[in-house]
């Protein structure tokens, strides 16, 4: 077996597993919404909890679909168009999930330390 359809076959595994995985992101969180919801009566922080789930399951599923895409591109011949592609689902990627954990936090990266020091004084 040749080691370039090794490594195809492996990033289209991790690329399954990603989608997998926003996929059952998707389920437990709403299974936790629901549970939330029947037991505590509190929609608006189940609301909450949903949007944070989701995105915990789409970051991950994100991060093994950049992987996957990271050893597709290594294993195909190297064209300038190739890196430039895999450059640009990179990016959006990293944009998409830059957004989702801002909309998790509630705060951006670099401010994460501060809002933390924040908490911990009151």
């Amino acid at each position: 077996m040749q080691w370039d359809l090794l490594f195809i076959m492996l990033a289209e595994a991790i690329e399954v597993l990603g989608v997998a995985v926003i996929c059952g992101g998707i389920l437990v969180a709403a299974f936790f919404f629901v549970r939330r919801t029947l037991r505590e009566g509190a929609t608006r922080q189940a609301y909450e909890a949903l949007r944070a789930d989701l995105g915990r399951g789409i970051l991950l599923g994100l991060e093994l679909l950049v992987a996957a895409d990271i050893i597709f591109t290594i294993t195909a011949p190297l064209s300038f168009r190739s890196v430039g592609l895999l450059g640009l689902v990179i990016l959006i990627r990293t944009f998409l999930s830059f957004s989702l954990e801002t909309e998790i936090t509630g705060v951006v990266p670099w401010r994460r330390g501060a809002a933390s020091d924040e908490r911990s004084v009151r």
